[in-house]
């Protein structure tokens, strides 16, 4: 399909949603009982394409604010060349954080209106370089009883995912009765992964690491602060072999992920705080120059469209609250069906349609 040389992207719309979570969560550093998406929509040739990032509401006022008016009138077809221009219009504002993540939600919108306006698949835009990509089940927060825990791990395993991920460090000592909780239920043929989400010191992770390995871990994400590059490479350096010291949520520059390389085994990004699916695909870049593998963080309705098309990528975490959330705002989400999510090629775009009856009941 042939797109008319003079067409642009002629406008963004945003709206928030606010969706509480089933019961309170936490991890081992914050507590929290809603998320919030924040959902951008471009327009262009009589097309629409969306993107979304889970953050504050005050990203979708930045969104109409500053990157708008950056955005409009580019070419559709080139997501890069509105990706930069967005980057420049934020300069005197703090390029990370907030700013990075409205950028992110309106990037993953502009590739999903290139590829709705070709008529194909994001992931086949991009270029596949997997078929299917694996995912992890993620949630066991620390707010969880033992027995909940446990249902929730097993239910992961049920659904054919070989590798889940719980939430630790909030009561240390808790957190052995725990493990052994998760490790009953999903028998010793699943992976068991752990996230301290940075809730340690280096002597108290090192001691856990330990431990961990005892248990059979495999991976231990964020044992300290992703800020102290040190901390998590004498973690990567001193665990116990077999077990995989990884960060990167919170990267939102490739600036960001370059400095963690040196510190982890394996590097993470979040598409909707990374730049979106042009800055994941730098990502990519970046892990094959390191010889590092790189998992997804979160948001897998976008991750399993860019991840098809990294060859560095070893899987994407099935995050509890995204998944749910997902699914409660849009059509077209993916099943893991034995393990791993695959792309539909006759779905344009994303996939994704937005469920405006379900959302109304959420919006901001």
């Amino acid at each position: 399909m042939s797109v008319a040389s003079d067409v642009a992207v002629e406008r963004l719309a945003v709206s928030a949603y606010k969706v509480p979570t089933d019961q309170p969560e936490s991890d081992g550093t914050l507590e929290w009982d809603s998320t919030t998406l924040v959902l951008v929509r471009a327009e262009a040739g009589g097309e629409s394409g969306l993107g979304y990032t889970y953050a504050d509401a005050a990203a979708g006022a930045l969104i109409e604010s500053m990157l708008a008016g950056a955005v409009r009138g580019h070419d559709p077809m080139s997501p890069q060349s509105a990706w930069a221009a967005m980057w420049r219009a934020v300069r005197n504002v703090g390029q990370p954080g907030l700013a990075a993540m409205a950028i992110s939600a309106v990037d993953v919108a502009l590739w999903d209106l290139k590829a709705r306006l070709l008529g194909v698949a994001l992931a086949d835009l991009l270029g596949r370089f997997h078929e299917s990509v694996a995912v992890y089940g993620s949630g066991g927060f620390t707010s969880y009883s033992n027995e909940r825990l446990a249902d929730q791990m097993a239910g992961f395993a049920e659904q054919g995912l070989t590798r889940v991920k719980m939430k630790v460090g909030r009561i240390p000592s808790s957190d052995p009765i725990r493990i052994r909780a998760a490790r009953g239920a999903v028998g010793d043929a699943v992976e068991l992964m752990v996230d301290a989400n940075g809730a340690y010191s280096r002597k108290q992770a090192l001691g856990w690491a330990e431990l961990f390995g005892d248990y059979g871990v495999t991976w231990l994400e964020e044992p300290v602060s992703s800020d102290d590059l040190e901390g998590l490479a004498l973690l990567r350096e001193q665990a116990p072999a077999g077990l995989e010291i990884a960060a990167g949520e919170y990267v939102y520059k490739l600036t960001d992920a370059e400095r963690l390389c040196g510190a982890v085994d394996v590097l993470q990004a979040d598409v909707t705080r990374c730049g979106g699916i042009t800055g994941m695909l730098r990502m990519d870049a970046l892990c094959r120059a390191r010889s590092l593998p790189f998992s997804a963080h979160c948001a897998p309705a976008i991750s399993a469209h860019v991840c098809a098309a990294m060859e560095s990528c070893v899987h994407i975490e099935y995050f509890h609250d995204h998944t749910r959330i997902e699914s409660l705002l849009f059509d077209g989400t993916l099943d893991p069906a034995g393990g791993a999510l695959r792309t539909d090629p006759s779905r344009p775009g994303l996939g994704l349609e937005l469920r405006e009856e379900h959302a109304r009941e959420h919006l901001l």
